[in-house]
């Protein structure tokens, strides 16, 4: 025993050495006042390299922007769409500048700019280190930092061109003066609208010299200069308007703190909406539209407004010159032309267009509006209005790729049977109920998926979206190309297309369904060169979004609204469309503020979209009461054009659809190429609605828990779970498909308000 504890504490000790030695021996490697040293070595070198470079390098001479190149924008065949690029600057001292607005910019940028010595040290780090890891133009610098970007340096994101910044910052500090400096910060800045300087942008926003602006207007232009192609208020979204207006907010409150606006004046002060902006030479027409859409593309992809307004790019779009001819002449032929300027209607109603490739994503054609001059907010990119009833192939394509149940189990299909009286309540979650008319408040009775999609039954289409399940719903109109939708509440009135979208968008969705569930971005940019900068182009497709079949089922079911739904007049019997297989979809929303048809053949997809926007305020009544509508504002368009009453989807934007597509495919006779046949033929869909507009005495209303039921009814609902909607559909499969007849026997309306079509 006493050998093995001793044997045991000799190990113990050879342990302890051996540690002890490791120590030892770490020690001779690293020590503290080593690492110290070390630091302190490495910043002294650090410090010596920073003066030896600021010892090298000089304060340029102003760049290129003297030598500013125009930028050319082209077709997809090569030949010149437009030039575009004459400076717009003019020069103006600071004594031509009020003292507040001098402040206010101040305010917004460098609060410490009268007392700092050029730089900001913790904001370069940053840049500097968002510009290594990739991160792009975030990143704080001071006024005197972007006048030295502007005036002689670029706008790259380069670490070399962030050092230079910096060092010549220092000497720019030590060796003008802040009032110099501060002028030619204001003088070199981009303001957007083409604006160069603080007295262009006065002129650009305000129509006043920069001596003239108000506080609240230099607070703007101050704010402008974070985002001007976002912030810009004739062009913004409603997050663009919520934005500025918030940082319009933050620098006055920024003027107060250093005491450059008094306290009481700052509370009563509104936001000072610019004036229209005035078109460059040269971009009437589409023209304008197309270099917009250009450029918006050209932003998205991290060239910003500034680099593009420098001049030098050559922009070869993806807009075919005949079929952009094309669309401008079917829009004329069915609508433009047959505008009273005298009536109420045609004055404010507008149109939108946009034409794609569904195979690679490219915009071949755009309309954006009567003439850009005139209205700089593109009709083909505006996602102000709703899209109506367009929404409703999103939900089925959700059911079909999700393979959703009703809520007794039976799997959603063409031929699956829903309630298809009017106002029939759904609840969403959260409790929220909702009970959508249908067109004219007709009753339909049981219907099947075919003939809800036909006839557009609003209700039909608000159970399968609860069905399905609406962030369901949600998600794949997200990723079929809805951009906004995210941000949006779940609502059951989403499925009948509630949430504004645009043209493009919506084009891009049905691209979608058209290339068998491969995402489509419709894409206006080819390509850009430029002498000193790079452009990659935004790609037109991408990877499978929703399953082949269930895009597929969606065009089947997409062929029956053209032949034997509310496209059929416009669109099945038009007569150019020499047999092509055609799907499509009407869209008419709320109060008919806006229709739309989206439709496509294998190679072409076109969405068309009309609305009512107020070319001047005036007083509405309808449903809802009286209210004073706004110059821009949401109105009706019923009786616009040569339409006697309501506007519908089936109606003009169907013919400007047909008038264009049938001519620009008219080589094309292409079969779609689809893994399903989810259509049901005319002669298979249940019966039409009791002219009575009564409900179906065999078929169950169906109600949510807590909802009363509508009158009349005829069976009482089945209890269900607290939250759900109740129902007892019946079903039947989807009956083999057969030719349709070549009379179809329903002759459904093209379109109504309240709802959609």
């Amino acid at each position: 025993m006493g050998r093995a504890e001793d044997r045991r504490a000799r190990r113990r000790g050879t342990r302890r050495g051996k540690q002890r030695e490791g120590k030892r021996g770490i020690r001779r490697f690293f020590t503290w006042k080593k690492a110290v040293g070390t630091l302190l070595g490495l910043f002294l070198l650090t410090m010596g390299v920073f003066y030896a470079v600021y010892v090298v390098v000089p304060i340029p001479e102003a760049n290129a922007m003297a030598q500013r190149q125009n930028n050319l924008y082209k077709y997809s065949d090569g030949t010149v769409l437009a030039r575009t690029g004459q400076i717009n600057r003019d020069i103006v001292g600071l004594e031509k500048v009020p003292k507040q607005v001098q402040e206010v910019f101040v305010a917004a940028e460098n609060i410490s700019f009268y007392q700092d010595n050029g730089v900001d040290l913790k904001g370069t780090v940053r840049g500097l280190w968002n510009t290594v890891s990739g991160k792009g133009k975030q990143g704080g610098s001071t006024i005197t930092q972007q006048y030295v970007k502007n005036f002689y340096l670029d706008q790259e994101q380069t670490l070399t061109r962030k050092l230079k910044e910096l060092v010549i910052s220092l000497k720019v500090d030590q060796r003008h003066d802040k009032s110099e400096i501060l002028a030619g910060y204001l003088n070199t800045n981009y303001y957007g609208r083409g604006a160069y300087g603080i007295q262009a942008a006065a002129k650009a926003y305000y129509g006043v010299d920069s001596a003239e602006l108000s506080v609240e207007q230099g607070a703007y232009l101050a704010a402008l200069l974070q985002a001007p192609s976002k912030y810009d208020w004739a062009a913004a979204s409603d997050t663009g308007k919520k934005l500025v207006t918030e940082r319009w907010n933050y620098v006055l409150d920024n003027a107060v703190e250093i005491k450059a606006v008094d306290a009481g004046r700052r509370a009563a002060m509104t936001f000072p909406i610019p004036i229209e902006p005035k078109p460059d030479p040269g971009t009437e027409g589409q023209t304008g539209y197309l270099i917009q859409a250009a450029n918006a593309e050209m932003r998205k992809q991290g060239i910003s407004e500034q680099e593009l307004h420098q001049g030098g790019w050559t922009i070869t779009t993806n807009i075919d010159r005949k079929k952009q001819k094309l669309l401008e002449n079917a829009v004329k032929a069915e609508l433009t032309s047959k505008l009273d300027p005298k009536k109420r209607a045609d004055q404010d109603v507008q149109a939108g267009a946009v034409s794609v490739d569904p195979k690679t994503g490219a915009v071949v054609a755009l309309y954006g509006g009567q003439n850009f001059a005139e209205h700089q907010l593109s009709n083909a990119t505006t996602t102000t209005y709703q899209p109506g009833s367009t929404f409703k192939p999103i939900v089925l394509a959700s059911a079909l790729d999700n393979n959703a149940t009703t809520q007794d189990g039976k799997p959603i299909n063409a031929g699956t049977i829903y309630n298809g009286n009017s106002e029939v309540p759904v609840k969403g979650p959260g409790g929220d109920s909702y009970a959508p008319p249908n067109l004219d408040d007709i009753s339909h009775g049981p219907v099947t998926v075919q003939e809800a999609m036909n006839k557009s039954v609003n209700t039909a289409f608000a159970q399968m979206g609860v069905d399905v399940g609406l962030h369901r719903v949600q998600d794949d109109a997200f990723e079929l190309g809805m951009d906004g939708i995210k941000t949006q509440k779940a609502l059951p009135s989403m499925t009948l297309g509630s949430y504004g979208a645009s043209p493009l968008q919506i084009a891009g969705v049905y691209a979608t369904l058209d290339n068998h569930g491969k995402k489509v971005t419709p894409t206006v940019v080819a390509g850009a060169d430029h002498p000193t900068r790079s452009y990659d182009p935004q790609q037109g497709t991408g990877a499978q979004v929703i399953s082949r079949e269930a895009a597929d089922g969606v065009t089947s079911v997409l062929t029956g609204v053209v032949d034997d739904g509310s496209a059929r007049t416009s669109v099945a019997e038009a007569p150019n469309r020499e047999g092509r297989q055609v799907a499509g979809k009407t869209g008419t929303s709320d109060d008919n503020k806006s229709a739309w048809f989206v439709g496509y053949t294998t190679n072409l997809v076109t969405s068309v979209a009309l609305w009512g926007e107020a070319a001047e305020p005036r007083q509405v009544r309808d449903d809802h009461g009286e209210e004073t509508v706004p110059k821009g504002g949401q109105v009706s368009i019923e009786g616009a054009g040569d339409s006697a009453g309501r506007v519908a989807g089936g109606g003009i934007p169907a013919k400007i659809w047909s008038a264009y597509t049938f001519e620009a495919v008219k080589a094309d006779h292409t079969p779609f190429d689809l893994q399903t046949n989810e259509r049901l033929p005319a002669a298979s869909t249940s019966p039409s609605a009791r002219s009575d507009g009564a409900p179906s005495p065999t078929l169950p209303a169906r109600i949510p828990s807590d909802v009363p039921a509508p009158t009349p009814s005829t069976s009482a609902p089945s209890s269900s779970p607290t939250g759900t909607s109740s129902r007892t559909p019946t079903h039947r499969p989807t009956p083999t498909p057969t030719p349709p007849p070549s009379s179809p026997t329903i002759d459904p309306p093209t379109g109504g308000p309240d709802g959609t079509d």
